[in-house]
C-alpha cells in the first residue's frame, strides 16, 4: 500500500499504460480519477478497478475542459496529491509531407495538453505540494523516422518538464517525465502503418535493439510499478528526471 490515501488524477486512463497504472494505483491505497476521451473503456476499467476509482472524460487539449474536470476530480479525490499525465498521441508519416494540420493535432494533445494539465495541477498542489509525472519518449532522445512530429512534441514535453521541475521546487512539488518502451495499441496501431517486410523487420530488430527481453515492456508489469514508485513518497527528492523504462533501447541509441 504505497500510496495509501493518496488522492491522484491519471489521464490517458482508458487504454494502455495509463489504464494499467489507474489499476495499480487503486491496488497501492489511492484514490484515483481517470481522464479520457474514450468513455467506453475508461467507465469500464474504472468500475473493474473497485471503488476507489471514478472515470471523468476529459480532452487535455481544451484548457477550460481541464480546468473543470480538473476541479470536479480533486473535489471527488478530497485533495489532489499527484498528476500522471499519460494521455497523447502517435501519428506517422514522412516529415517532409507533414501538413499544418498533422502538427497542429500533435502538438495540441502532446505538448498543449502537458501544458495544461500541468499548470491546473500546479494550482491545485501550490499550497501543499505535489508530485507530477509526465509522458516522454524515447524518440525525443533518439528521434523517430516517420513520426518527426511525435518525436518533437515529446521533445518539448521533456524540456517543459526540466524547466518546471525549477520554477515549482520552491512550492515542494516535483516534475518528472518516464519514457516508456511498452506493447499496447498505440504501438499495434504503428506497426499496422508498416509494409509487412518492414514490419516483420522491425519486431526481428527488437530482439537486438531492447537488451532486456528482445522485446517492449508490458504496461501491467514493467511500466506502472515505476509510477508507483515516482507518486510515493520515495521518490521525493526526484525531480527533472526523463526516466527510460524501456529495457535498454536509448542506452543503445536505438
Amino acid at each position: 500500500m504505497q500510496l495509501k490515501d493518496l488522492g491522484i488524477i491519471v489521464t490517458g486512463g482508458a487504454n494502455g499504460i495509463g489504464a494499467a497504472v489507474v489499476r495499480r494505483f487503486a491496488r497501492e491505497g489511492a484514490r484515483v480519477a481517470a481522464l479520457d476521451v474514450d468513455d467506453p473503456a475508461g467507465s469500464a476499467n474504472a468500475a473493474g478497478s473497485g471503488p476507489a476509482v471514478k472515470y471523468f472524460h476529459c480532452d487535455v487539449a481544451r484548457r477550460d475542459e481541464v480546468e473543470r474536470v480538473f476541479g470536479e476530480a480533486a473535489g471527488w479525490l478530497g485533495k489532489l496529491d499527484v498528476l500522471a499525465h499519460v494521455a497523447g498521441i502517435e501519428r506517422g508519416g514522412p516529415a517532409e509531407s507533414l501538413s499544418e494540420s498533422d502538427w497542429a493535432q500533435m502538438l495540441a494533445i502532446n505538448v498543449m495538453g502537458t501544458v495544461f494539465t500541468n499548470q491546473v495541477a500546479f494550482a491545485h498542489m501550490k499550497a501543499r505540494g505535489g508530485r507530477i509525472i509526465n509522458f516522454g519518449s524515447g524518440g525525443a532522445v533518439r528521434g523517430q523516422p516517420g513520426s518527426s512530429h511525435y518525436a518533437a512534441s515529446k521533445g518539448a514535453v521533456a524540456a517543459f518538464t526540466r524547466t518546471v521541475a525549477q520554477e515549482w521546487a520552491r512550492y515542494g512539488i516535483s516534475v518528472n517525465a518516464v519514457a516508456p518502451g511498452a506493447w499496447t495499441r498505440m504501438f499495434d496501431e504503428y506497426l499496422g502503418r508498416l509494409p509487412e517486410a518492414a514490419r516483420n523487420q522491425h519486431l526481428e530488430s527488437m530482439k537486438r535493439l531492447v537488451p532486456l527481453g528482445g522485446r517492449l515492456g508490458d504496461p501491467e508489469k514493467d511500466i506502472a510499478p515505476v509510477l508507483v514508485f515516482l507518486a510515493s513518497h520515495a521518490a521525493h527528492f526526484m525531480t527533472g528526471q526523463l526516466i527510460s523504462v524501456d529495457g535498454g533501447m536509448v542506452m543503445l541509441g536505438a
